[in-house]
């Protein structure tokens, strides 16, 4: 076992290493950068995206994110390519060929195949005078100066350059697209992240209780609304016409300034004009507001009429916090 310190120092110079070369990539985006975005973009296909070893792994890494921003993509791994799966690839597709050598007997059986059946090529390459980048109609060049394993062999530096390229292709390809937040989120249904971006105060408030107690009813009244419907405050209301609210709180500082709450009415200790909320807002935007108010609910309404509460662990169990 090699010390402690040099385990930190090992690994320290292994992000730094990794970290030198995708820093390195910005030299080479240039033109055929330009080349493969315009490729893509005009093309009325999908990209095809393929690999073998490491950088296969990589290759479904890519078409993930493509997919999640907008660009229709599909994995295909080079070694199945010629055991039927070449059927994926449709006459107006793109193909992106990932690849550190651009030598593998994999990559030397499919690059002619690919060529014969007319589909533009893009080589990610790490080898520029290699067999991949020498077919390709477009190269992104992703060579490193050296992997970060200490006996330059495993893939290290090599896959972290493809990874960044591969991100650096679909944030160009995003914004070329004009791929919005409303997208996104169409995209991303089931996630935090999307649910952040469309998620809307109507989606919450309609399944809980509706507390709700009027402006002269007793204090014993407020109390068992806010025990029995489990939101810690009332609605206090008239004609449908929100007046205030009244919190757990708010009965607490009751408590402590008066010696009796016998004949107390709602509307005696109810906050006016308490901190409410449309339908249409945003639930990520309540959030913003219970944070800054630091209280865990607040009341819906809509010009005036109250329509319920959303509670703070309504959006914990969405996620959004």
């Amino acid at each position: 076992m090699i010390p402690d310190k040099k385990i930190i120092l090992l690994a320290q110079q292994t992000l730094q290493t990794e970290a030198d070369s995708i820093t390195q990539l910005k030299n080479l985006i240039g033109k055929n950068f330009v080349d493969c975005v315009k490729i893509i973009i005009f093309s009325k296909g999908r990209i095809i995206v393929t690999g073998i070893g490491k950088s296969a792994i990589i290759a479904q890494k890519i078409v993930s994110t493509l997919n999640s921003t907008g660009t229709p993509a599909v994995f295909m791994h080079a070694a199945d390519a010629v055991h039927g799966d070449l059927g994926i690839i449709q006459k107006e597709d793109v193909i992106l060929c990932i690849s550190r050598s651009g030598n593998t007997p994999e990559i030397k059986v499919i690059v002619p195949l690919l060529k014969n059946s007319g589909n533009k090529l893009i080589a990610m390459a790490g080898d520029l005078n290699s067999y991949l980048a020498k077919n390709a109609d477009v190269i992104l060049n992703t060579s490193v100066t050296k992997e970060a394993c200490p006996m330059n062999l495993a893939p290290t530096s090599s896959t972290a350059a493809q990874m960044a390229m591969g991100d650096a292709l679909a944030v160009c390809l995003l914004e070329c697209r004009g791929f919005t937040k409303e997208d996104f989120a169409r995209y991303h249904p089931g996630g935090a992240l999307g649910k952040k971006l469309y998620l809307k105060i109507s989606d919450l408030y309609p399944d809980n209780l509706r507390p709700e107690v009027a402006p002269d009813d007793s204090i014993k009244k407020v109390i068992m609304e806010i025990s029995s419907k489990r939101l810690g405050a009332t609605a206090v209301v008239k004609n449908k016409k929100l007046m205030g609210i009244i919190t757990d709180g708010d009965l607490r500082r009751m408590l402590e300034n008066k010696s009796s709450f016998e004949g107390v009415k709602a509307k005696e200790i109810m906050t006016v004009h308490p901190k409410a909320v449309d339908k249409n807002m945003m639930a990520v935007d309540a959030l913003q507001l219970m944070k800054k108010h630091n209280i865990t609910q607040v009341v819906v309404a809509a010009k005036g009429k109250y329509l319920g509460f959303v509670h703070l662990h309504d959006l914990l169990r969405e996620g959004i916090i």
